[in-house]
């Protein structure tokens, strides 16, 4: 396989780790942005391999984010290695930054940013923010809370933010790079796009087309309805991604899943701002697609 094109690192993860991964006939490689449909996808995964709503573990111990610096690389791949079922592992790196195996399948979820940018204005207000500190050893991250700033502030100033995207990918530039490396390998017969409001409008018809293109068994209602925001909701404890017990409510990480509700926030003006700002950041094709 070619090296990766670009190497992502962070005080939380690093896409170095992906180094030497042995790839097994199968595997699915979750590539998204924070707050864009991460732990969705990998429920999704989890009901179409394993084939029913008791999952065996929790899932951020079946579906690991490899690239996290929290848990040691090699804990991580000895735990995949044991896993006797199809794997699909998590990862908030572009896929230009994680090895591409012919073997492997990749599911890259698409959110409308500024929908994606307020779940993140609200995660932040849901962490527990000293003992991430006490935990880390590092100063308390800074973030946008209700107290500090208000959400249509904060997401005005987010939209005209100006970074390096491939630094602050959770920035609009960084998740523009990201759609935008997925949107040219759309085509290829591993790559598979999902669009967040489809997931919302058909979650069935979404989980059988998925199915169908990884060759997995058609899902029954059973599953299909165990993959609902208000099921996942009820079963916070095992499915949101907290293996640090920082999360100040683990149901509310399962907040709303909502769609519109970054652009209800935006008068005319600032929409026009932000339409501008994509305009030279994503080909017109994609922004048709992510906007519709």
């Amino acid at each position: 396989m070619p090296e990766p094109a670009h190497r992502y690192r962070s005080d939380d993860e690093d896409s170095g780790r992906w180094a030497g991964f042995p790839f097994r006939d199968g595997d699915i490689v979750i590539s998204t942005r924070s707050k864009s449909g991460t732990t969705w996808m990998q429920m999704i995964c989890a009901l179409l391999v394993l084939g029913t709503p008791e999952l065996p573990a929790p899932l951020n111990v079946l579906s690991p984010w490899l690239d996290w610096l929290a848990e040691p690389r090699d804990v991580v791949f000895d735990r995949l290695a044991a896993q006797p079922h199809r794997r699909f592992i998590k990862t908030h790196t572009p896929l230009d930054g994680v090895p591409l195996d012919p073997r492997a399948h990749y599911v890259v979820v698409a959110r409308h940013p500024l929908d994606m940018a307020v779940s993140l204005y609200h995660q932040a207000g849901n962490l527990d923010r000293a003992r991430l500190a006490e935990l880390t050893g590092q100063p308390a991250p800074s973030g946008p809370t209700r107290e500090r700033v208000p959400v249509e502030q904060w997401l005005r100033s987010w939209v005209d933010q100006e970074v390096d995207p491939r630094a602050e990918l959770d920035s609009l530039p960084g998740v523009m790079l990201h759609l935008t490396d997925a949107w040219a390998r759309r085509h290829e017969p591993n790559v598979e796009l999902v669009h967040y409001d489809d997931l919302l409008a058909d979650l069935g018809g979404e989980m059988r087309r998925l199915a169908d293109r990884w060759e997995l068994p058609s899902p029954g209602p059973e599953l299909v309805e165990a993959a609902t925001f208000g099921r996942m909701r009820e079963r916070a404890d095992r499915l949101a991604p907290d293996t640090l017990g920082v999360l100040r409510d683990r149901r509310a990480f399962f907040r709303q899943g909502g769609s519109g509700q970054g652009r209800d926030l935006l008068d005319a003006n600032a929409q026009a701002g932000y339409e501008k700002r994509v305009a030279a950041l994503a080909p017109p094709d994609l922004l048709t697609w992510l906007h519709r």
